[in-house]
């Protein structure tokens, strides 16, 4: 096995990653509808995908169908503990596709991945994070030059991009993925929000009902978690800096107040923000003894590791993924996953079913910019609406769900200004 193919953990697991990639398959029936009409088509015939994402049995059927349609894909992980070392390996054996990702991999294997991707000869990328984007406007800016356009599947790599876009900085056209409504409605409402409790109770084995759970962040992430912790019996705090979700929160039935006032009440302690330090040094002080914390958004920048590591006389792991820190106050925290997305980290990330509309938004923007891209600017573009709609009407179909269409009456009632009461 060449190192410029793949670097992969162990060959030998390729069984059992092939069998948790056809496993999943079977709930992504709208993805697979797209690879029959790839494969039938080839519309990414010619192009080179660098993608950056979580490795995972949903993942691999991306990567599955972005190759019948014609493209080359290299691929490598976009958290270092995000990857099923079994996937990365089926990947290589049983499907010939470039792979570079090993489960618990440090910094300068995670950089050294991405380096390779971007080696491969990259034309599209498709970022989770936008750390493969990061590069190609630093570091490796020469190589930028032949990629056409690129995709982005989260909110906080949809941040990072605008913000280079408002700067006139981004190199070539990117499609947020996670913009979609098929998207962010879906996946990061319920998929975030069942995988993450799924993680913390792996991790933990921790009865949720009568905890309190204070969730930082109240976007779709943490709309998702809130409301599946809330069913689970916990008693949920809400933390955030947005009036309008804060006033959201509130009339969803939460308690919303300050992290500082939060800290002192909290069991677990769920972020999920995009943001820096959004649990911090004065927080820890504040905890009680024995809280839990964790993240869900995509950096564990999201807490102030560092902070937690000096704060602490003694760091010990007690069980897998989960860290106590005994503080000189002689409390412990509990740092689960180091900080990482807890959801892949300590579980298997989102259903099969929910990535379908995520990945078939991937598919299908690959595919846009392919054929679009000499008409496009450098700039952030959302998802087109006849890719939303039309991933929505397949998984509806999927589903054995039909819906109501307007009368020629009613469109034209909607159209009209005339006809009032």
């Amino acid at each position: 096995m060449s190192r410029e193919k793949a670097d992969i953990k162990d060959l030998s697991l390729a069984k059992e990653g092939r069998e948790r990639i056809e496993w999943a398959d079977r709930d992504m029936p709208v993805l697979k509808l797209i690879r029959e009409r790839f494969q039938k088509e080839s519309p990414l015939k010619g192009a080179t995908i660098a993608a950056c994402l979580h490795v995972t049995a949903e993942t691999a059927n991306l990567m599955r169908t972005l190759q019948a349609g014609g493209a080359r894909v290299a691929l490598a992980a976009s958290n270092p503990l995000s990857t099923q070392d079994d996937v990365a390996a089926s990947l290589l054996k049983d499907y010939g596709l470039t792979v570079f990702a090993i489960k618990g991999e440090d910094r300068e294997t995670y950089y050294r991945h991405l380096n390779q991707v971007i080696d491969f000869g990259a034309t599209i990328t498709m970022d989770d994070g936008a750390d493969l984007v990061s590069l190609l406007h630093s570091s490796r800016r020469k190589e930028a030059s032949r990629v056409i356009g690129g995709t982005e599947e989260t909110t906080t790599g949809v941040v990072r991009l605008k913000s280079l876009a408002e700067q006139k900085k981004l190199l070539y056209p990117i499609v947020a993925v996670n913009d979609a409504e098929t998207k962010h409605f879906f996946d990061n409402r319920y998929g975030t929000g069942q995988s993450t409790l799924d993680g913390i109770i792996r991790a933990t084995d921790m009865l949720m009902a009568g905890k309190t759970v204070v969730v930082a962040g109240y976007g779709w992430c943490g709309r998702g978690f809130a409301n599946k912790a809330k069913g689970m019996g916990a008693n949920v705090i809400v933390t955030e800096v947005d009036e309008v979700k804060a006033l959201e929160a509130a009339m969803d039935g939460f308690l919303v107040m300050p992290m500082s006032k939060a800290a002192p009440q909290g069991d677990l302690f769920v972020t999920l923000t995009g943001d820096i330090n959004v649990i911090d040094k004065e927080h820890f002080k504040a905890m009680k003894d024995g809280a839990i914390v964790c993240n869900s958004g995509h950096f564990n920048a999201e807490i102030n590791i560092p902070a937690l590591e000096k704060m602490a006389r003694e760091k010990r792991r007690v069980k897998y993924l989960v860290d106590e820190y005994l503080l000189a106050n002689k409390k412990r925290i509990y740092l689960l996953a180091e900080g990482r997305l807890i959801n892949l980290a300590a579980a298997e990330g989102h259903p099969a079913s929910v990535m379908d509309m995520s990945f078939a938004n991937q598919a299908l923007s690959a595919e846009y910019l392919f054929k679009n891209y000499k008409k496009l600017d450098k700039k952030v573009y959302t998802v087109p609406k006849e890719i939303d709609r039309k991933i929505a009407s397949l998984k509806l179909k999927a589903m054995g769900i039909t819906i109501d269409r307007l009368t020629a009456e009613q469109k034209k009632y909607l159209g009209s200004w005339e006809m009032g009461t």
